[in-house]
């Protein structure tokens, strides 16, 4: 009989959850855009069940990672920090991965890691420049979705440089591009060099090494992929499940625990 384990990843903009079974396959998984203090994490949570049709009964153990994970004590068995389920996550998709970038709603995380294993780490959560909060806030006032800079960006056809590392700062770097009739395309490009850029001076605190792989929301993002690998000079693998990547290692986690509840 298959031992079912479910991963809950709570971050501050989005809630994830990713059943396992037997710690390998994966059988069903959610994403609610909404995260931390809101309906998202039970909304995740129900729509995940739902679609392996099952409820919280049949799974063998339940991990809550992220931002909001205090939040599920009467849900979760266990809470762990989401740089571990990050991590785990990354190896598990990419065995070879040394390094890891993360860059979620509010903060930027770069990890190492060795034989699957978290040694060191860097994080950026003071500034929300490099995040996804930038990205967004750089969309609404250029007047495009989100999901659409990374197509956008590749359409650029010269540079143009975004300075400022603050959000608000660039936000007036951007509204002054666009009164001189900038290509949006160009200035894009711009935010998406801007960005590559923090974070690999992050990166480069804890040391970069092949295989370096992407996740979080940001890494759906074409354009910062290519940003960040031309400032790297390393290829920068990502996943589509590079999203469910923190549920995915909190599912993991939660099936080597209940393993060891059984031997003890």
């Amino acid at each position: 009989m298959s031992i079912y384990t479910l991963g809950i990843d709570i971050g501050s903009t989005a809630s994830k959850c990713v059943i396992l079974a037997d710690g390998k396959e994966i059988v069903s998984k959610s994403l609610i855009a909404v995260g931390a203090g809101t309906s998202g994490p039970q909304r995740a949570i129900n729509q995940v069940l739902e679609a392996a049709g099952m409820t919280t009964g049949d799974m063998s153990y339940i991990l809550a990672t992220g931002y909001g994970r205090n939040s599920l004590e009467s849900v979760a068995n266990h809470q762990m920090s989401e740089l571990s389920c990050h991590a785990k996550g990354a190896a598990f998709l990419f065995p070879d991965v040394h390094t890891v970038i993360d860059i979620g709603g509010q903060d930027v995380k770069v990890l190492q890691i060795e034989n699957g294993v978290m040694t060191n780490f860097v994080m950026n959560d003071k500034c929300a420049a490099g995040t996804g909060r930038f990205l967004d806030v750089m969309a609404r006032v250029l007047e495009v979705k989100v999901e659409d800079l990374g197509a956008l960006s590749a359409k650029s056809t010269k540079d143009v440089a975004i300075s400022s590392t603050c959000t608000v700062f660039a936000e007036s770097e951007v509204i002054s591009q666009l009164a001189q009739e900038t290509d949006k395309c160009d200035i894009i490009k711009g935010i998406h060099r801007s960005v590559a850029s923090r974070v690999v001076g992050l990166a480069h605190r804890v040391g970069v090494r092949d295989q370096v792989v992407m996740t979080g929301g940001v890494a759906q993002n074409a354009g910062i992929v290519q940003a960040l690998q031309d400032e790297l000079g390393h290829t920068v693998h990502t996943s589509p499940l590079t999203q469910y990547n923190g549920a995915l290692g909190a599912a993991l986690f939660a099936y080597q625990k209940y393993q060891r509840e059984q031997k003890a």
